[in-house]
């Protein structure tokens, strides 16, 4: 039998890959794991291009895996941020209802979170002032444990201790070709190296659907990729956002809405709408990958989303062509601000799974296949979630080789 170079391949280096390669060595050391990146270093793409947001886990079905990692995985990134110097704050945020329509859907929050046994605190309009002066809602609720941190940095730590735990990582490493045999499991990158391991991962985010067809498993799914565009306030009118605000979102969407972020180094983001990308990783709307979309389009869920949900889109692609409408989504919740106090900056990409009927898919999904498992729905709030997800990728994949039990993060 040919040497294998490794026990675990994990195929994606952002912070949901590199959770996974330290809970690996954590939970079974002497594991020897490799992780495969194609680009030049870590988080480099949903990971590093979110609004940094530590999410409570208020919005979630209880009993889902987002409920579940993203409440336990909020204290466990605050936790871990703390211990290892990661700029992080706990600052709590408010979920505001502009409108009567709202009211409804905001208490019926209220409720989720206590199922989720996550404390709220409901408020009216004077106390939403004793927490965001310049912000103007019917009702609100707070919401104490949200907070802020540098994800990318949680990443590149990440990565670090898995390093030093005896993982290997690799950037730079595109991969190309996925064969399996009863034994092993074999990739070839894009400079023509070939690595075997007993058991693969992949963690591809954006491309993930395509790995799992690399290696020959069909994923049911297609990552459908969403543009999310930022603005941000200009430095001096900064003041006028305290924490986090954010609106009642629309249960129909997996989507949060435009919301206020003051982040760790002080200023202060808005966004994102929800358009979709031209390209996997098209982060304006001159990127455009002809191929990449003519999958997209050739998809029935993609034109079943759009149908169903034409007027929502068409809302979405006007806040994006037009500062002036974004502005006036913003002003629902911030009334004084105007469309000189915001200036753009760097937009994200969601890597969205859509089931074949136009589904979108609103929980983690973690498949498996023999020594493969596939994480192929890891958008927001994984990177909240990312201690735990890892730790059940990892459980999974060890299952696979017969070695190990899980630990804790630390």
């Amino acid at each position: 039998m040919t040497a294998l170079d490794c026990d675990v391949l994990v195929i994606g280096g952002g912070i949901v890959g590199m959770s996974t390669a330290y809970a690996i060595t954590r939970a079974a050391p002497g594991t020897r794991v490799t992780v495969l990146e194609k680009e030049a270093g870590p988080a480099r793409h949903q990971t590093g291009r979110n609004s940094g947001v530590i999410h409570s886990g208020i919005y979630y079905r209880p009993g889902s895996l987002k409920a579940r990692f993203a409440a336990r995985g909020a204290a466990e990134m605050v936790k871990f941020c703390a211990e290892h110097g990661i700029p992080h704050e706990v600052t709590g945020k408010l979920i505001v209802a502009t409108e009567r329509s709202e009211l409804p859907r905001l208490h019926g929050l209220v409720q989720r979170g206590r199922e989720n046994g996550i404390p709220v605190r409901e408020l009216g309009p004077a106390q939403i002032a004793e927490y965001e002066p310049w912000v103007r809602g019917l009702a609100a609720i707070h919401v104490g444990t949200t907070g802020v941190c540098d994800f990318g940095a949680v990443a590149a730590r990440l990565a670090r201790l898995a390093q030093d735990a005896g993982a290997s990582v690799r950037y730079g490493a595109r991969v190309r070709t996925i064969g399996r045999r009863p034994s092993a499991v074999a990739v070839r990158t894009a400079d023509g190296t070939v690595l075997r391991a007993r058991a693969l991962v992949n963690c591809a985010g954006l491309h993930c659907d395509r790995v799992a067809r690399l290696a020959g498993d069909d994923p049911g799914m297609r990552i459908v990729p969403f543009r999310g565009e930022y603005y941000e306030l200009v430095p001096s009118r900064a003041s006028l956002v305290n924490g986090l605000v954010y609106p009642v979102p629309d249960p129909a969407f997996p989507f949060l809405g435009v919301h206020l972020t003051r982040g760790i180094d002080g200023g202060v983001h808005i966004g994102p709408n929800a358009v979709p990308a031209l390209a996997r990783e098209g982060y304006a709307w001159h990127t455009v990958r002809p191929q990449e979309l003519a999958g997209t389009l050739a998809y029935p869920g993609s034109w079943r989303i759009a149908r169903r949900h034409w007027r929502y889109g068409a809302g979405e692609l006007r806040r994006s062509l037009s500062k002036r409408a974004f502005t006036d989504a913003v002003r629902r919740l911030l009334p004084d601000v105007t469309a000189d106090d915001l200036t753009a900056a760097p937009a994200g990409v969601r890597a969205q799974a859509v089931l074949p009927d136009g589904t979108l898919v609103d929980d983690f999904l973690i498949s498996q296949s023999p020594r493969i498992v596939h994480v192929l729905n890891a958008p927001s709030p994984a990177a909240t979630a990312s201690l735990p997800i890892g730790r059940e990728v990892a459980r999974r994949v060890l299952e696979t080789l017969g070695a190990g039990r899980v630990r804790g993060a630390r």
